[in-house]
């Protein structure tokens, strides 16, 4: 969630491509038999405030590894996933909690009607838990078995008289509602919360990371919890591992389907299909609407200095009026560079590590404009975290082989690192060490409005 959210996309979903085989699937494995439908309910994931579907990529691997077919499973992508400054007033390209839980509805329907399941089970993140217990509780949710909220600011991540509109505050007539009665969960779904021990960015006492240093939220680290669900703690994970973690994974795959998972590890394909969504951010805004005319061009990188293997991409396409992109098929032991160039956007080289299963929600927006603060650089090249946080002295974070400058320790806040390079430099290689993953970058010309992601799947 990032404090400042209608299109439906299937989660990793089978694509219409013809299978190739590349010769490099030796390693490949056999996915264990599906369970029996009647087991396992068929599932909804839901991303949280500024963010789409593809923050659930991992989860949905995860998931299919061990068993869960993957028709069984949505991830939503709200059309504009940015909440309001008050949620009662209208804002460009920002959306109302009323927006999202009934898009959210449309989801489930659709969902049971692929399926045929009546009931299912849908697992939320940060503010995507909002429309989850909105949509229980006003929406006629009897058809949700079970609904698991991660890191959700189930009480705010403020309570305070100042901005009552907004649905973050706890003490405003959203959450109110949502929390009224000497229960805090609805009956006949299974509610389960999980959360961080303390280092949850909007789960913090005090009100540093909401710009109020020294001035308590009157929020505590428990604030996820809610009356009458099974509240896990899951320890020191931040905000959005827990949702996006193995470890929040084990938690929320035993409590839908009622037993321990068979691995955590994701079971690569022999070969990959890959396809996604181009989103803009019209006005500045992050949103989920799709970008026609913009062009995707794909290369197979070196995984140790980032050059292209071949002059010409392995995969080009223009999006249409839907935004799609795609799809190609590749093999799952490829680092890509994914090229993203649209009309009146920063041309945007992402670099990835392999996919080692198929997804059609590798979805796209273009960096962010060249700024003031970009003027005198040559390259500009950044590291990004997507399912979580950069934790300083916690985590192992390098970045052209330094720990940033620019994340912050303690409390992990930060997903972003931000390198600015020379006009000397352009063109060599940059390394983004996080953990056990590694990505190299190159540093493509700013003076040609371009900006190198070295984007992590961890």
């Amino acid at each position: 969630m990032n404090l400042s959210r209608r299109t439906l996309l299937k989660g990793a979903g089978a694509l219409p491509l013809a299978v190739h085989n590349f010769g490099f699937a030796a390693f490949a494995q056999t996915v264990p038999a599906a369970p029996a439908a009647a087991e396992v309910p068929a599932i909804l994931f839901v991303h949280g405030n500024g963010d789409h579907a593809a923050l659930w990529m991992t989860t949905l691997w995860r998931m299919e590894s061990n068993g869960i077919p993957r028709e069984r499973m949505l991830a939503i992508n709200f059309t504009d996933p940015l909440a309001r400054s008050d949620d009662s007033k209208a804002e460009p390209n920002r959306s109302s909690t009323e927006d999202q839980r009934r898009e959210l509805g449309d989801a489930i329907q659709e969902l049971k009607r692929r399926t045929g399941s009546p009931r299912l089970a849908l697992v939320g993140n940060s503010s995507g838990g909002y429309p989850i217990r909105n949509y229980i509780k006003n929406g006629g949710g009897a058809d949700v078995s079970h609904a698991v909220l991660c890191g959700v600011p189930n009480h705010g991540a403020f309570d305070w008289d100042d901005n009552p509109g907004s649905e973050f505050n706890g003490r405003g007539p959203f959450l109110r509602g949502l929390n009224a009665g000497d229960s805090e969960v609805t009956p006949d779904t299974s509610f389960l919360t999980l959360r961080s021990e303390n280092i949850d960015k909007y789960a913090q006492p005090d009100g540093r990371v909401l710009g109020k240093p020294g001035i308590p939220t009157g929020i505590g680290f428990d604030g996820p919890a809610l009356k009458g669900a099974t509240n896990l703690v899951l320890g020191a994970v931040d905000h959005r591992e827990t949702a996006y973690s193995p470890r929040a994974f084990r938690e929320i795959y035993k409590f839908i389907a009622g037993r321990e998972p068979e691995r955590i590890a994701i079971v690569p394909e022999t070969t990959v299909r890959l396809s996604g969504l181009v989103t803009g951010t019209p006005g500045g805004v992050q949103t989920n609407r799709p970008v026609a005319g913009a062009t995707v061009e794909v290369y197979r990188v070196s995984p140790d200095t980032g050059e292209r293997i071949g002059a010409d991409p392995f995969h080009a396409s223009k999006t249409g009026a839907d935004g799609r992109w795609g799809p190609l098929a590749a093999d799952p032991s490829w680092y890509l560079e994914i090229v993203l160039t649209s009309t009146g956007s920063t041309t945007t080289h992402f670099y990835r590590s392999p996919f080692p299963r198929s997804s059609d929600i590798v979805h796209l927006r273009a960096a962010r404009p060249l700024g003031p603060a970009d003027a005198d650089a040559g390259a500009i090249v950044l590291m990004s975290r997507t399912r979580g946080y950069f934790g300083l002295p916690r985590d192992v974070v390098l970045f052209d082989g330094k720990e940033p400058a620019d994340v912050k320790t303690g409390v992990p806040v930060d997903s972003v690192s931000t390198l600015r390079l020379s006009a000397a430099e352009v063109g060599r290689p940059v390394a983004a060490l996080f953990n056990l993953e590694r990505i190299v970058a190159r540093a493509w010309p700013a003076s040609e409005n371009r900006i190198a992601i070295a984007e992590l799947n961890d």
